[in-house]
């Protein structure tokens, strides 16, 4: 599959939200990436379906929304109306994770799953056969510009050797820390989906030549 980079706008100026986003799609960022938080299941309130309505609006690339929040099924409607290609859930917060998932495919969405930094492997192989999307949180999730935890590496590689197993397209994305350090050691473990947001829209070379550098890294 593709490798491809999901540009977090968390990070981005919303008041230059359409001037930023058309920046990096010049670059060659493939999709945009939306972090749904809601003050109760990770400590920060971000934005909501409006957002992604904003975001459709200006921009005809792929949206995906990673959906922080206590009652996601709640929203998957909202967030499919407003345009979203795919949506992931925590397997933390659900219980009744296999209708959650099935929502979001009713809705003619993608589905991914996620797992935060102390959820092991094992809790997710019931549903991967559900999937298109399994998300590895490299720090806790709740603000951005954190710093990469490592042991989300050892994670990714056993994922990694799952999806091989199950034979089936299901991207293997990391969200968390990434940056044109990490990026590497993320590639060799076996992502191929990678979450970017301080590295791109605050970085000091600016968005165009930063989102180039991390395209080198992908493509070489």
């Amino acid at each position: 599959m593709k490798k491809i980079i999901n540009a977090s706008i968390l990070n981005a100026d919303f008041g230059q939200l359409k001037n930023q986003l058309d920046e990096a799609s010049a670059a060659g960022i493939d999709w945009i990436h939306l972090d749904i938080m809601d003050g109760h299941f990770v400590p920060n309130i971000s934005m909501g379906p409006s957002m992604a309505k904003t975001c459709r609006r200006i921009s005809t690339l792929p949206m995906d929304a990673h959906l922080m929040i206590s009652n996601p099924n709640q929203f998957i409607p909202a967030f499919a109306d407003a345009g979203v290609n795919l949506i992931s859930v925590h397997i933390e917060q659900d219980v009744h994770i296999h209708r959650t998932l099935q929502n979001i495919k009713d809705h003619n969405c993608r589905a991914g799953i996620v797992l935060n930094p102390g959820t092991p492997v094992s809790s997710i192989e019931s549903v991967m056969d559900m999937v298109d999307l399994i998300l590895v949180m490299s720090v806790d999730p709740g603000f951005g510009g954190q710093k990469f935890l490592h042991p989300a590496l050892d994670k990714i590689r056993v994922l990694r050797n799952m999806i091989n197993v199950q034979n089936r397209d299901i991207y293997l994305q990391v969200d968390g820390g990434i940056d044109i350090e990490i990026l590497p050691s993320v590639i060799d473990a076996g992502a191929d989906s990678f979450v970017i947001g301080s590295a791109i829209f605050k970085n000091q070379l600016g968005i165009h030549q930063a989102v180039i550098q991390l395209k080198k890294l992908i493509e070489a």
